[in-house]
């Protein structure tokens, strides 16, 4: 699989219109599960109130994790990420309820490099916060 932007089509400045992740209790239990991560602080409501916390918040991996999705969804192939990290800035607090959270993830083309290769800047809100700072991709196009 290649990726499916191609480099000379994009430019310094191009935003990647935000996509919206919906963050429920289950997908937080699922993501428990999978990664063996079962702190209670990501499923116990009671749990998490009393060491300080508003609510059950998301793994900050399962956070990192809905940007990676959003810039393999853009790029066409998750092998074309070349390097990808993030600092995590906020906590998504996840309601018991019908609606969940929502992580919104937006992204811009920073650079583009040699190799037609570019760096993506992501954009990762919960709510009025901002949930990742510092979120970057380099991402190999065709």
């Amino acid at each position: 699989m290649a990726a499916t932007v191609k480099y000379d089509q994009v430019e310094v400045g191009q935003e990647i219109p935000a996509v919206d992740y919906t963050v429920r209790r289950v997908n937080l239990v699922m993501y428990a599960g999978a990664s063996g991560d079962f702190n209670q602080i990501h499923w116990n409501e009671r749990f998490a109130k009393m060491v300080g916390l508003p609510d059950v918040i998301a793994h900050g991996m399962f956070t990192m994790a809905q940007a990676g999705r959003f810039v393999t969804d853009w790029a066409g192939d998750p092998g074309a990420v070349v390097d990808f990290g993030v600092r995590f800035s906020s906590m998504v607090v996840v309601p018991d309820d019908d609606e969940g959270a929502t992580i919104s993830v937006s992204g811009k083309v920073e650079e583009k490099l040699e190799g037609r290769k570019v760096i993506i800047a992501l954009t990762a809100r919960s709510g009025d916060a901002r949930v990742l700072s510092k979120a970057r991709a380099v991402v190999q196009l065709v």
